[in-house]
């Protein structure tokens, strides 16, 4: 525990990031003027994103030390999905056509440069400026790249592959995560003026809203005043399904670990991924069935509410204050993140891709099955599956595409 940190009881930061979370939409749906002209340009989201790294950095609370984000990520993430896909039309995701797919590898080759690029940039003009051997440096370079494809699985199986010193992997976590939650607000930030963006790339994303005010039409002709009943049914549902794909994965991950562990590659024998995957497809499931009904009631409103949460966890484990220990490989770090931005607009003009796509296409890839969903939401929570769906195909691709990276990387300072 940093003796630092105010405060340190973990139902202590529960009820201060539940709190802000209030006081965030509170204020965003007040009729002040101020606050009305301040939320027209920074979306509520972002702000539930970004205090909670402010909070961390000054040392109100500790992301490092808080058990907060591990149970929203395996607790009240998936009970999201399951609330959120509760009433989805998976024939009209399908319909969103190949332009989702086009920008997510987009994003996965635009990591896979990014990095050797990047390295060549600073050696040639700044060769002096991160003080770690050019050896170290590139094998720890490839674990960002397996997290920034794939997840936390893939990122170690790069420290394995690579032997990564343990130092150095430290300090490459550090990058990862700051530099990708700094783009992830970039991206929250977009999805507010999400119109403006499709302007700018020409883009037509009919399809993406006929989804969306369907499912909106569809919650409308089904609302009712909840009972208690609801309420209880609709836990049910979310924490039932999560709690059969805890017992799922924790089966399947250790089989395919002990009798093929050659699948390790595409993170099969990963808790979390399976955890993910059942739980999306458990409320994919449902929605064919009769409880589709009980979006009706708010459903996906309660799924939102575990999804804000999360994003406060995921907001308190960023400080960005760290930059300042080691700026040189955060640089670094900004010119590979700049190379898969630039790679992902110009690709989406070229197609006239909307930016969701673009969006979630980056957040799949960078962030992976706990982020991608909070950015799909961002746009509406019900294409929150669309990010979880990309989420999974970057687990499969991850380790390859990173082990890809990582040659080229060497070839790249040799």
């Amino acid at each position: 525990m940093n003796y630092l940190t105010l405060f340190s009881n973990d139902a202590t930061v529960l009820g201060l990031l539940i709190t802000m979370l209030a006081l965030i939409f509170v204020m965003e749906k007040s009729e002040n003027y101020y606050l009305k002209s301040f939320f027209k340009y920074v979306p509520a989201l972002l702000l539930c994103y970004f205090i909670p790294s402010i909070f961390n950095s000054l040392g109100i609370i500790s992301g490092e030390a808080s058990n907060l984000y591990y149970i929203a990520s395996r607790y009240l993430l998936p009970a999201s999905l399951v609330l959120l896909t509760l009433s989805i039309d998976l024939q009209k995701i399908i319909n969103l056509g190949p332009k989702a797919i086009i920008m997510f590898l987009t994003g996965t080759f635009g990591i896979l440069i990014g990095g050797p690029l990047s390295l060549i940039i600073v050696s040639k003009l700044a060769p002096n400026l991160i003080p770690i051997s050019t050896d170290d440096l590139w094998r720890g370079l490839t674990t960002v790249a397996g997290s920034w494809i794939g997840g936390g699985a893939n990122q170690a199986a790069m420290k394995e592959m690579f032997n990564v010193n343990d130092d150095i992997f430290s300090s490459m976590i550090t990058v990862d995560v700051v530099v990708a939650n700094i783009w992830m607000g970039f991206l929250l930030y977009g999805a507010g003026i999400n119109k403006k963006m499709d302007a700018w790339l020409k883009a037509d994303s009919s399809a993406i809203e006929k989804l969306k005010n369907k499912l909106i039409k569809f919650k409308q002709e089904n609302q009712r005043i909840a009972s208690f009943t609801d309420y209880m049914v609709i836990l049910a549902i979310a924490f039932g399904i999560t709690g059969f794909s805890h017992a799922c994965s924790d089966y399947i991950a250790p089989y395919i670990q002990n009798n093929f562990p050659s699948l390790s590659k595409f993170s099969l024998t990963s808790k979390f991924f399976w955890l993910i995957v059942l739980a999306t497809t458990g409320g994919l499931i449902l929605s064919f069935t009769k409880f589709k009904k009980y979006e009706g009631v708010g459903a996906s409103t309660i799924g939102s509410i575990f999804l804000y949460i999360l994003v406060a966890t995921i907001g308190m484990k960023m400080n960005a204050l760290s930059i300042l220990d080691s700026p040189g490989v955060f640089v670094l770090g900004a010119i590979w993140m700049l190379v898969h931005v630039s790679l992902l607009l110009i690709v989406a003009k070229i197609i006239k891709a909307p930016f969701f796509f673009v969006a979630v296409g980056s957040q799949a890839n960078v962030g992976g099955a706990a982020s991608a969903p909070v950015v799909a939401s961002a746009f509406h929570p019900s294409l929150a599956p669309v990010g979880v769906l990309l989420a999974v195909l970057g687990y499969a691709l991850g380790t390859y595409a990173a082990w890809l990276c990582g040659i080229l990387m060497q070839f790249s300072v040799t």
